[in-house]
């Protein structure tokens, strides 16, 4: 169960990080986003906050599938409960958000996303 729940979440963020590429590459979801400031596309430094958050999100998968395991990866333990303080942070983030878009979104995402890499870790404890 729990490298299912790590595939899981790692897949979560693989759609995010397909969301990201789409801002990027200048899709008009800046409501959905960043706290709703730009109703259509991000700007130059939306979009590179959108980069940055690519790395940040594979950073995270990968960190909870080598906790949970996944072979050739052998990561520091330490990286799995990064990225579940990453995606703690997250969630309240996005519960504050004044953007009621973003809020109704991400909101139920991310935080069913860090109940999953704390159930990771919290089970892979020895």
């Amino acid at each position: 169960m729990i490298v299912q729940i790590a595939h899981l979440y790692a897949t979560a963020c693989l759609a995010v990080v397909f969301f990201q590429f789409a801002l990027i590459g200048g899709a008009p979801l800046g409501r959905w986003t960043q706290g709703g400031q730009h109703p259509g596309r991000l700007p130059v430094s939306g979009r590179i906050v959108a980069a940055v958050s690519v790395f940040v999100l594979l950073f995270q998968a990968l960190a909870v599938l080598s906790a949970a395991g996944f072979p050739g990866l052998g990561w520091p333990r330490w990286t799995g409960w990064a990225a579940v303080a990453v995606s703690a942070i997250s969630t309240v983030l996005n519960g504050v958000t004044p953007s009621v878009q973003e809020r109704a979104l991400w909101f139920p995402v991310v935080l069913v996303m860090a109940g999953m890499a704390a159930y990771v870790m919290i089970s892979t404890i020895v």
